[in-house]
């Protein structure tokens, strides 16, 4: 076993983790798209009723969520017996494991995999991490085309797009930008055909029937793998992920070192929690399990590519490391008023919405992703929803608190706060500033609060209105009682 996974971090290579753009700068833009703002919003609203009611049906689910928060904390407390006893259960059954300590190594082992079996192109089966490694991008450099399968990632992959959810990577499309998606890049696509989406989806399932059907090489991710057996699970819903687990001759799946659970048994729990916190199902309709290589039943060389690019380093902050609890649902993303307004795209991460703003900078270290902590109201909505109740909010204020610790040169927010502490150690000059205030009061009488205000004082009001400070201070109201 690599001895990274022995608690040595390696930093990660340069992957699409990396935010660009400032989250401030980059929501800006976001939140000026009218339309994208409205088709995020029709479709995070359907998929929570959808939640609600089929999580409403289960009175134990408190306790679920109890039992997962509980398996994880297990596995990442026994994470390395774990690892090595799914290894050796995967080679027991005629598997190969490969350990990737970054994104580079593990793009390499891949392409070497997939290049030694002559192939030039791979059906994949929709995978976050695949996406955090930029696997697409490094295939393609050594001539190697690799086909999306599920219809959300075939969309954003022919319009040359970027995921802007984790469950429904184009919910920020509609169905008439996917109609004119598919009638420029999808060969054999009849555009008048129309935008219904019993179209665009036959439509899709012809394009990929024959690309599944003669593929020598699947790529998959796996939501979870057991390591008292060595099996892998998939649970997704357009079947399409059964036809690339089992058809192809040679299967390589990439799988997050957290995804492990101890035994079977566990996933008896996630099953029940995933489908209704991702989509609002009470179950998959298609649950794919596999254990090694079957001599003439399905894919006949099984490579399984383990990948740190991080998490151990996560796992060493006891403050920040229950973030690699997440089974990557996107409940937390269908409740964040963040994100319904700004979109995916405004995290620049592979990882957006609440879950983003911790595990991105979790896994490359604050100082690529100082924005990210802020991109929240630390409303909480999604630890509420969250199925393995990770206390997203409290994460937000540990990595906040990093950031600040490492800005060396004061800007006019640390001057503010200091300022205000200043003010706040100090009865006299607390009761002197909050009478102060009282000024203001000459600002926003028309409309009972105040709007732009100049610079410096801008930055806050450009965003948002403030209240009209009230008549009298609380002190001078308790005073006179």
């Amino acid at each position: 076993m690599n001895d990274v996974f022995l608690g040595v971090p390696t930093p990660p290579g340069r992957s699409p983790l990396h935010a660009p753009i400032p989250f401030p700068e980059a929501a800006r833009t976001a939140v000026a798209d009218a339309q994208m703002r409205r088709n995020l919003g029709a479709a995070t609203a359907t998929i929570r009723a959808k939640r609600g009611r089929v999580v409403d049906e289960l009175p134990d689910w408190e306790q679920l969520r109890t039992s997962a928060r509980d398996i994880k904390r297990y596995t990442m407390a026994h994470l390395a017996d774990l690892l090595e006893q799914f290894e050796q259960q995967v080679i027991a059954r005629g598997g190969v494991v490969h350990w990737a300590a970054d994104a580079t190594e593990a793009n390499r082992i891949i392409g070497d995999l997939v290049a030694a079996t002559g192939a030039t192109e791979v059906v994949k089966v929709k995978s976050m991490l695949t996406q955090e490694i930029g696997l697409n991008d490094a295939l393609a450099a050594r001539q190697i085309t690799a086909h999306e399968t599920d219809l959300a990632e075939l969309i954003v992959q022919l319009a040359d797009d970027r995921p802007s959810h984790i469950v429904v990577p184009a919910i920020h499309r509609n169905r008439s930008e996917i109609r004119e998606i598919f009638a420029a890049a999808m060969p054999g696509f009849d555009p008048a055909a129309g935008d219904d989406p019993r179209a665009l989806a036959a439509a899709a399932r012809t394009y990929l029937r024959q690309k599944m059907l003669t593929a020598e090489v699947a790529i998959s991710g796996a939501n979870f793998a057991v390591a008292e057996t060595g099996t892998l699970a998939v649970v997704e819903s357009e079947g399409n992920g059964r036809m690339c687990l089992t058809l192809p001759n040679t299967l390589i799946t990439i799988v997050g070192i957290e995804k492990l659970v101890p035994t079977a048994q566990d996933l008896e729990v996630f099953l029940q929690l995933l489908p209704r916190s991702a989509t609002g199902e009470r179950m998959n309709p298609y649950t794919s399990l596999w254990t090694g290589v079957h001599p003439g039943d399905g894919p006949q060389n099984v490579h399984v590519v383990l990948v740190d690019n991080g998490r151990v380093r996560t796992l060493a902050d006891e403050h920040g490391r229950e973030v690699l609890h997440c089974i990557r649902c996107a409940a937390c993303l269908n409740v964040c008023p963040v994100y319904e307004r700004t979109g995916g795209h405004a995290y620049g991460s592979v990882y957006p919405g609440p879950i983003g703003a911790v595990l991105s900078p979790q896994l490359t270290g604050v100082a690529d992703n100082p924005s990210l902590p802020f991109a929240s109201t630390l409303c909480g909505a999604c630890y509420d929803v969250c199925p393995v109740a990770i206390d997203i909010p409290s994460v937000l204020v540990h990595l906040r608190a990093e950031v600040t610790a490492t800005q060396r040169v004061p800007n006019g927010q640390s001057a503010a706060m200091a300022t205000a502490a200043w003010v706040m150690r100090s009865p006299r000059r607390f009761a002197v500033a909050t009478r102060s205030m009282r000024i203001a009061r000459l600002l926003g009488r028309r409309r009972g609060s105040i709007g732009p205000l100049p610079p410096p004082l801008s930055a806050w009001t450009g965003a948002r209105d403030l209240p009209r400070p009230p008549r009298q201070t609380f002190r001078d109201w308790w005073g006179r009682r």
